[in-house]
């Protein structure tokens, strides 16, 4: 189908910067969501160069009423949305003895929240389209594992990437046969931007990844791809782990 259009939260860098040229080259006309106003007019550019076309929104993806906002002004430019990828995401590493209740509130608005925020605010105009609609969202395999000791993130991320998994479920049975949802849960990626913990212990931790590498914003971008666009579509209440078999955990 000509003209798709797929919505992508923190797509501005990262895994969702891969994920949205992954989508491009499948032909999805990107709107991109993200507080990094510098990253998205990059990122934007990308795309654009890859000849799609691109609309920016600088938006905290934790304000229901703002994502609300950007569905609208999206299916007012392009009269539709096809695909949504809630990417957005925040690390915290305390733990329950360290951590704020505002720090705690903040990692669950940001990582869980957001996707109540998006799936809320675009299932109408998916529900309504003849084709329907489809969302993935980005959980981690600390949903299940918890946050280990000497993990980038802990307690309060963990719970927000597992909620994912429980809202995807539901999600799948109350949206069928409309809408199709699943989750991404990814290992350790190395993003261009870079993190001291896996730069610090990345010899250790290609050493516990059966694939001997580290994972890429392209190797999620793959998958992503392939939910939003694969025909026909018989994948739904999925969690997918993309982690190069992480046998050492």
């Amino acid at each position: 189908m000509a003209n798709r259009v797929a919505i992508v939260t923190g797509g501005a860098r990262g895994i969702g910067r891969g994920c949205a040229h992954a989508l491009a080259e499948k032909e999805f006309d990107i709107a991109l969501v993200d507080v990094l106003e510098d990253n998205l007019a990059s990122t934007a550019k990308e795309i654009q160069e890859m000849g799609r076309e691109v609309l920016t929104y600088v938006a905290d993806v934790s304000d229901f009423a703002r994502a609300q906002e950007v569905a609208d002004d999206v299916v007012a430019k392009w009269g539709r949305i096809d695909f949504l990828l809630n990417n957005a995401g925040r690390a915290n590493p305390k733990g329950l003895l360290e951590i704020s209740e505002a720090e705690w509130d903040e990692t669950i608005n940001i990582n869980l929240k957001s996707c109540f925020n998006y799936c809320r605010a675009v299932a109408p105009t998916m529900l309504a389209q003849d084709n329907g609609g489809r969302i993935a969202s980005m959980s981690s395999i600390n949903a299940y594992t918890g946050g280990v000791t000497n993990a980038v993130s802990k307690l309060s991320y963990a719970a927000a990437k597992a909620g994912i998994l429980g809202m995807t479920r539901s999600l799948a049975k109350e949206l069928a046969p409309k809408i199709s949802i699943n989750a991404i849960c990814p290992g350790v990626i190395k993003t261009e931007r870079g993190n001291a913990m896996i730069h610090a212990r990345e010899a250790e931790l290609i050493d516990s990844i059966a694939l001997e590498r580290l994972g890429t914003p392209q190797d999620i971008g793959q998958l992503v791809a392939f939910l939003a666009s694969s025909e026909p579509c018989f994948i739904t209440g999925q969690d997918f782990v993309v982690d190069g078999f992480q046998w050492k955990i």
